[in-house]
């Protein structure tokens, strides 16, 4: 099973907002996302997922910056080779501006205002309790047809 990471960097002016990317090429080509991928051999999670910010935004952080807040556990029944451990950041200290990359479109979102319906089927079950404050452990099976959510188990934690 592979290990990934996500990244949502966050800003408050004048409204909470998220910012997310349109994915381009691959697995979640035209869908919304965080910023992440692969974990690769020698990186921490939180290498990983300051390296993918930047590839795929511009964005710089630190690594004290980022707050783990998800474990995301997914099942792709019919296509294993997808199985994958997600492990989700939450930063609101970077520097630079997001700027299109090979990989995503990158566009700020008010927190009423994601384009859920865009994005992965599992998201709307623990993103926005990620954006609300909370902690979290996760199960999602995806049914046959590699999109519908078959079943899920959301447990929020005190810490990860």
């Amino acid at each position: 099973m592979k290990t990934c990471t996500l990244c949502f960097p966050l800003r408050k002016a004048p409204e909470p907002q998220v910012l997310l990317g349109l994915k381009k090429p691959r697995l979640n080509a035209g869908k919304w996302s965080g910023f992440g991928g692969k974990v690769e051999e020698g990186e921490t999670l939180e290498q990983a997922a300051l390296r993918e910010l930047f590839e795929e935004s511009s964005l710089q952080a630190s690594p004290k910056s980022l707050e783990h807040v998800a474990e995301l556990n997914f099942t792709f029944t019919v296509n294993p080779a997808w199985n994958q451990v997600v492990h989700v950041f939450l930063t609101h200290d970077f520097e630079g501006e997001p700027s299109e990359s090979d990989e995503m479109l990158p566009k700020w979102f008010h927190f009423n205002e994601i384009p859920f319906e865009a994005m992965w089927k599992d998201d709307p079950h623990w993103l926005p309790l990620v954006l609300d404050g909370k902690k979290l452990k996760a199960r999602f099976s995806f049914g046959s047809d590699n999109a519908s959510v078959a079943s899920q188990e959301v447990t929020i934690v005190d810490s990860l």
